[in-house]
């Protein structure tokens, strides 16, 4: 296994126009595998991603943090060393990939997260109510544990051996959540990058793109962040 294999998993349900676009963007010799999580998509996710190269995984329980342990599981059984989570739809850009594993592999920090909300993202690729939820939800966590971070956002990298030591239990869109608050009160190194962010290549987001969906993710990381804050003693280090 080469030094510092790198796996970069990518989520997606029903994001085959997306992921056509997408994938071809993946620079070649960053990373050793891409690994496609197809989470029972009715659209031709898993061909495209076939098409490309990807490694295609299929999970059948629909859940965001559902398809990103099994992404990582994936990752960890092809001898990946650090995993990338990035979204399927187009808006996270491959170009900011090299940058978000540079301090991993330099050994300044632990878990790289990316922010949608700096000057390099693309003006109006956060919806407003997606940026409102974020806002406040990663000003509470900087609050609570003295971490640094302006967003929530899905791009993220770290070691999978410090991932298989958070013991990851949140199957929703909570996941980001419990992987930032379990990171900081564990003490890991934590860094903020600025991405290129832009705006979703086709379609429109389940999450972000609608009032309700904001609202159901937003529900989805208060409540994880409730639960994780209760804890006085989580067992891993």
């Amino acid at each position: 296994m080469r030094q510092d294999a790198i796996a970069l998993v990518i989520p997606a349900w029903n994001e085959a126009d997306a992921l056509r676009h997408l994938l071809p963007e993946i620079p070649g010799g960053l990373v050793q595998w891409t690994i496609v999580v197809d989470n029972k998509s009715t659209d031709d996710t898993a061909s495209v991603a076939t098409a490309a190269g990807a490694v295609v995984v299929r999970e059948e329980l629909r859940g965001y943090g559902r398809a990103c342990r099994r992404g990582f599981q994936t990752a960890r059984e092809l001898g990946a060393e650090i995993v990338v989570f990035m979204d399927g739809d187009g808006s996270d850009n491959p170009v900011d990939l090299a940058a978000m594993v540079a301090p991993i592999v330099s050994d300044e920090a632990d878990f790289v997260i990316g922010s949608r909300v700096g000057k390099q993202a693309e003006p109006g690729a956060v919806p407003p109510q997606a940026r409102l939820g974020n806002w406040m939800i990663s000003r509470l966590v900087s609050q609570m544990y003295g971490v640094a971070v302006h967003d929530i956002g899905s791009f993220r990298a770290v070691r999978v051996q410090v991932l298989e030591r958070l013991q990851m239990q949140e199957m929703t869109f909570g996941w980001p959540v419990e992987m930032l608050v379990k990171m900081a009160r564990a003490h890991y190194r934590i860094r903020e990058i600025p991405l290129h962010y832009r705006r979703r290549s086709h379609g429109q987001s389940k999450v972000a793109g609608t009032v309700v969906g904001s609202l159901r993710a937003a529900y989805a990381m208060l409540s994880t962040m409730a639960r994780y804050a209760r804890k006085k003693d989580l067992r891993y280090v």
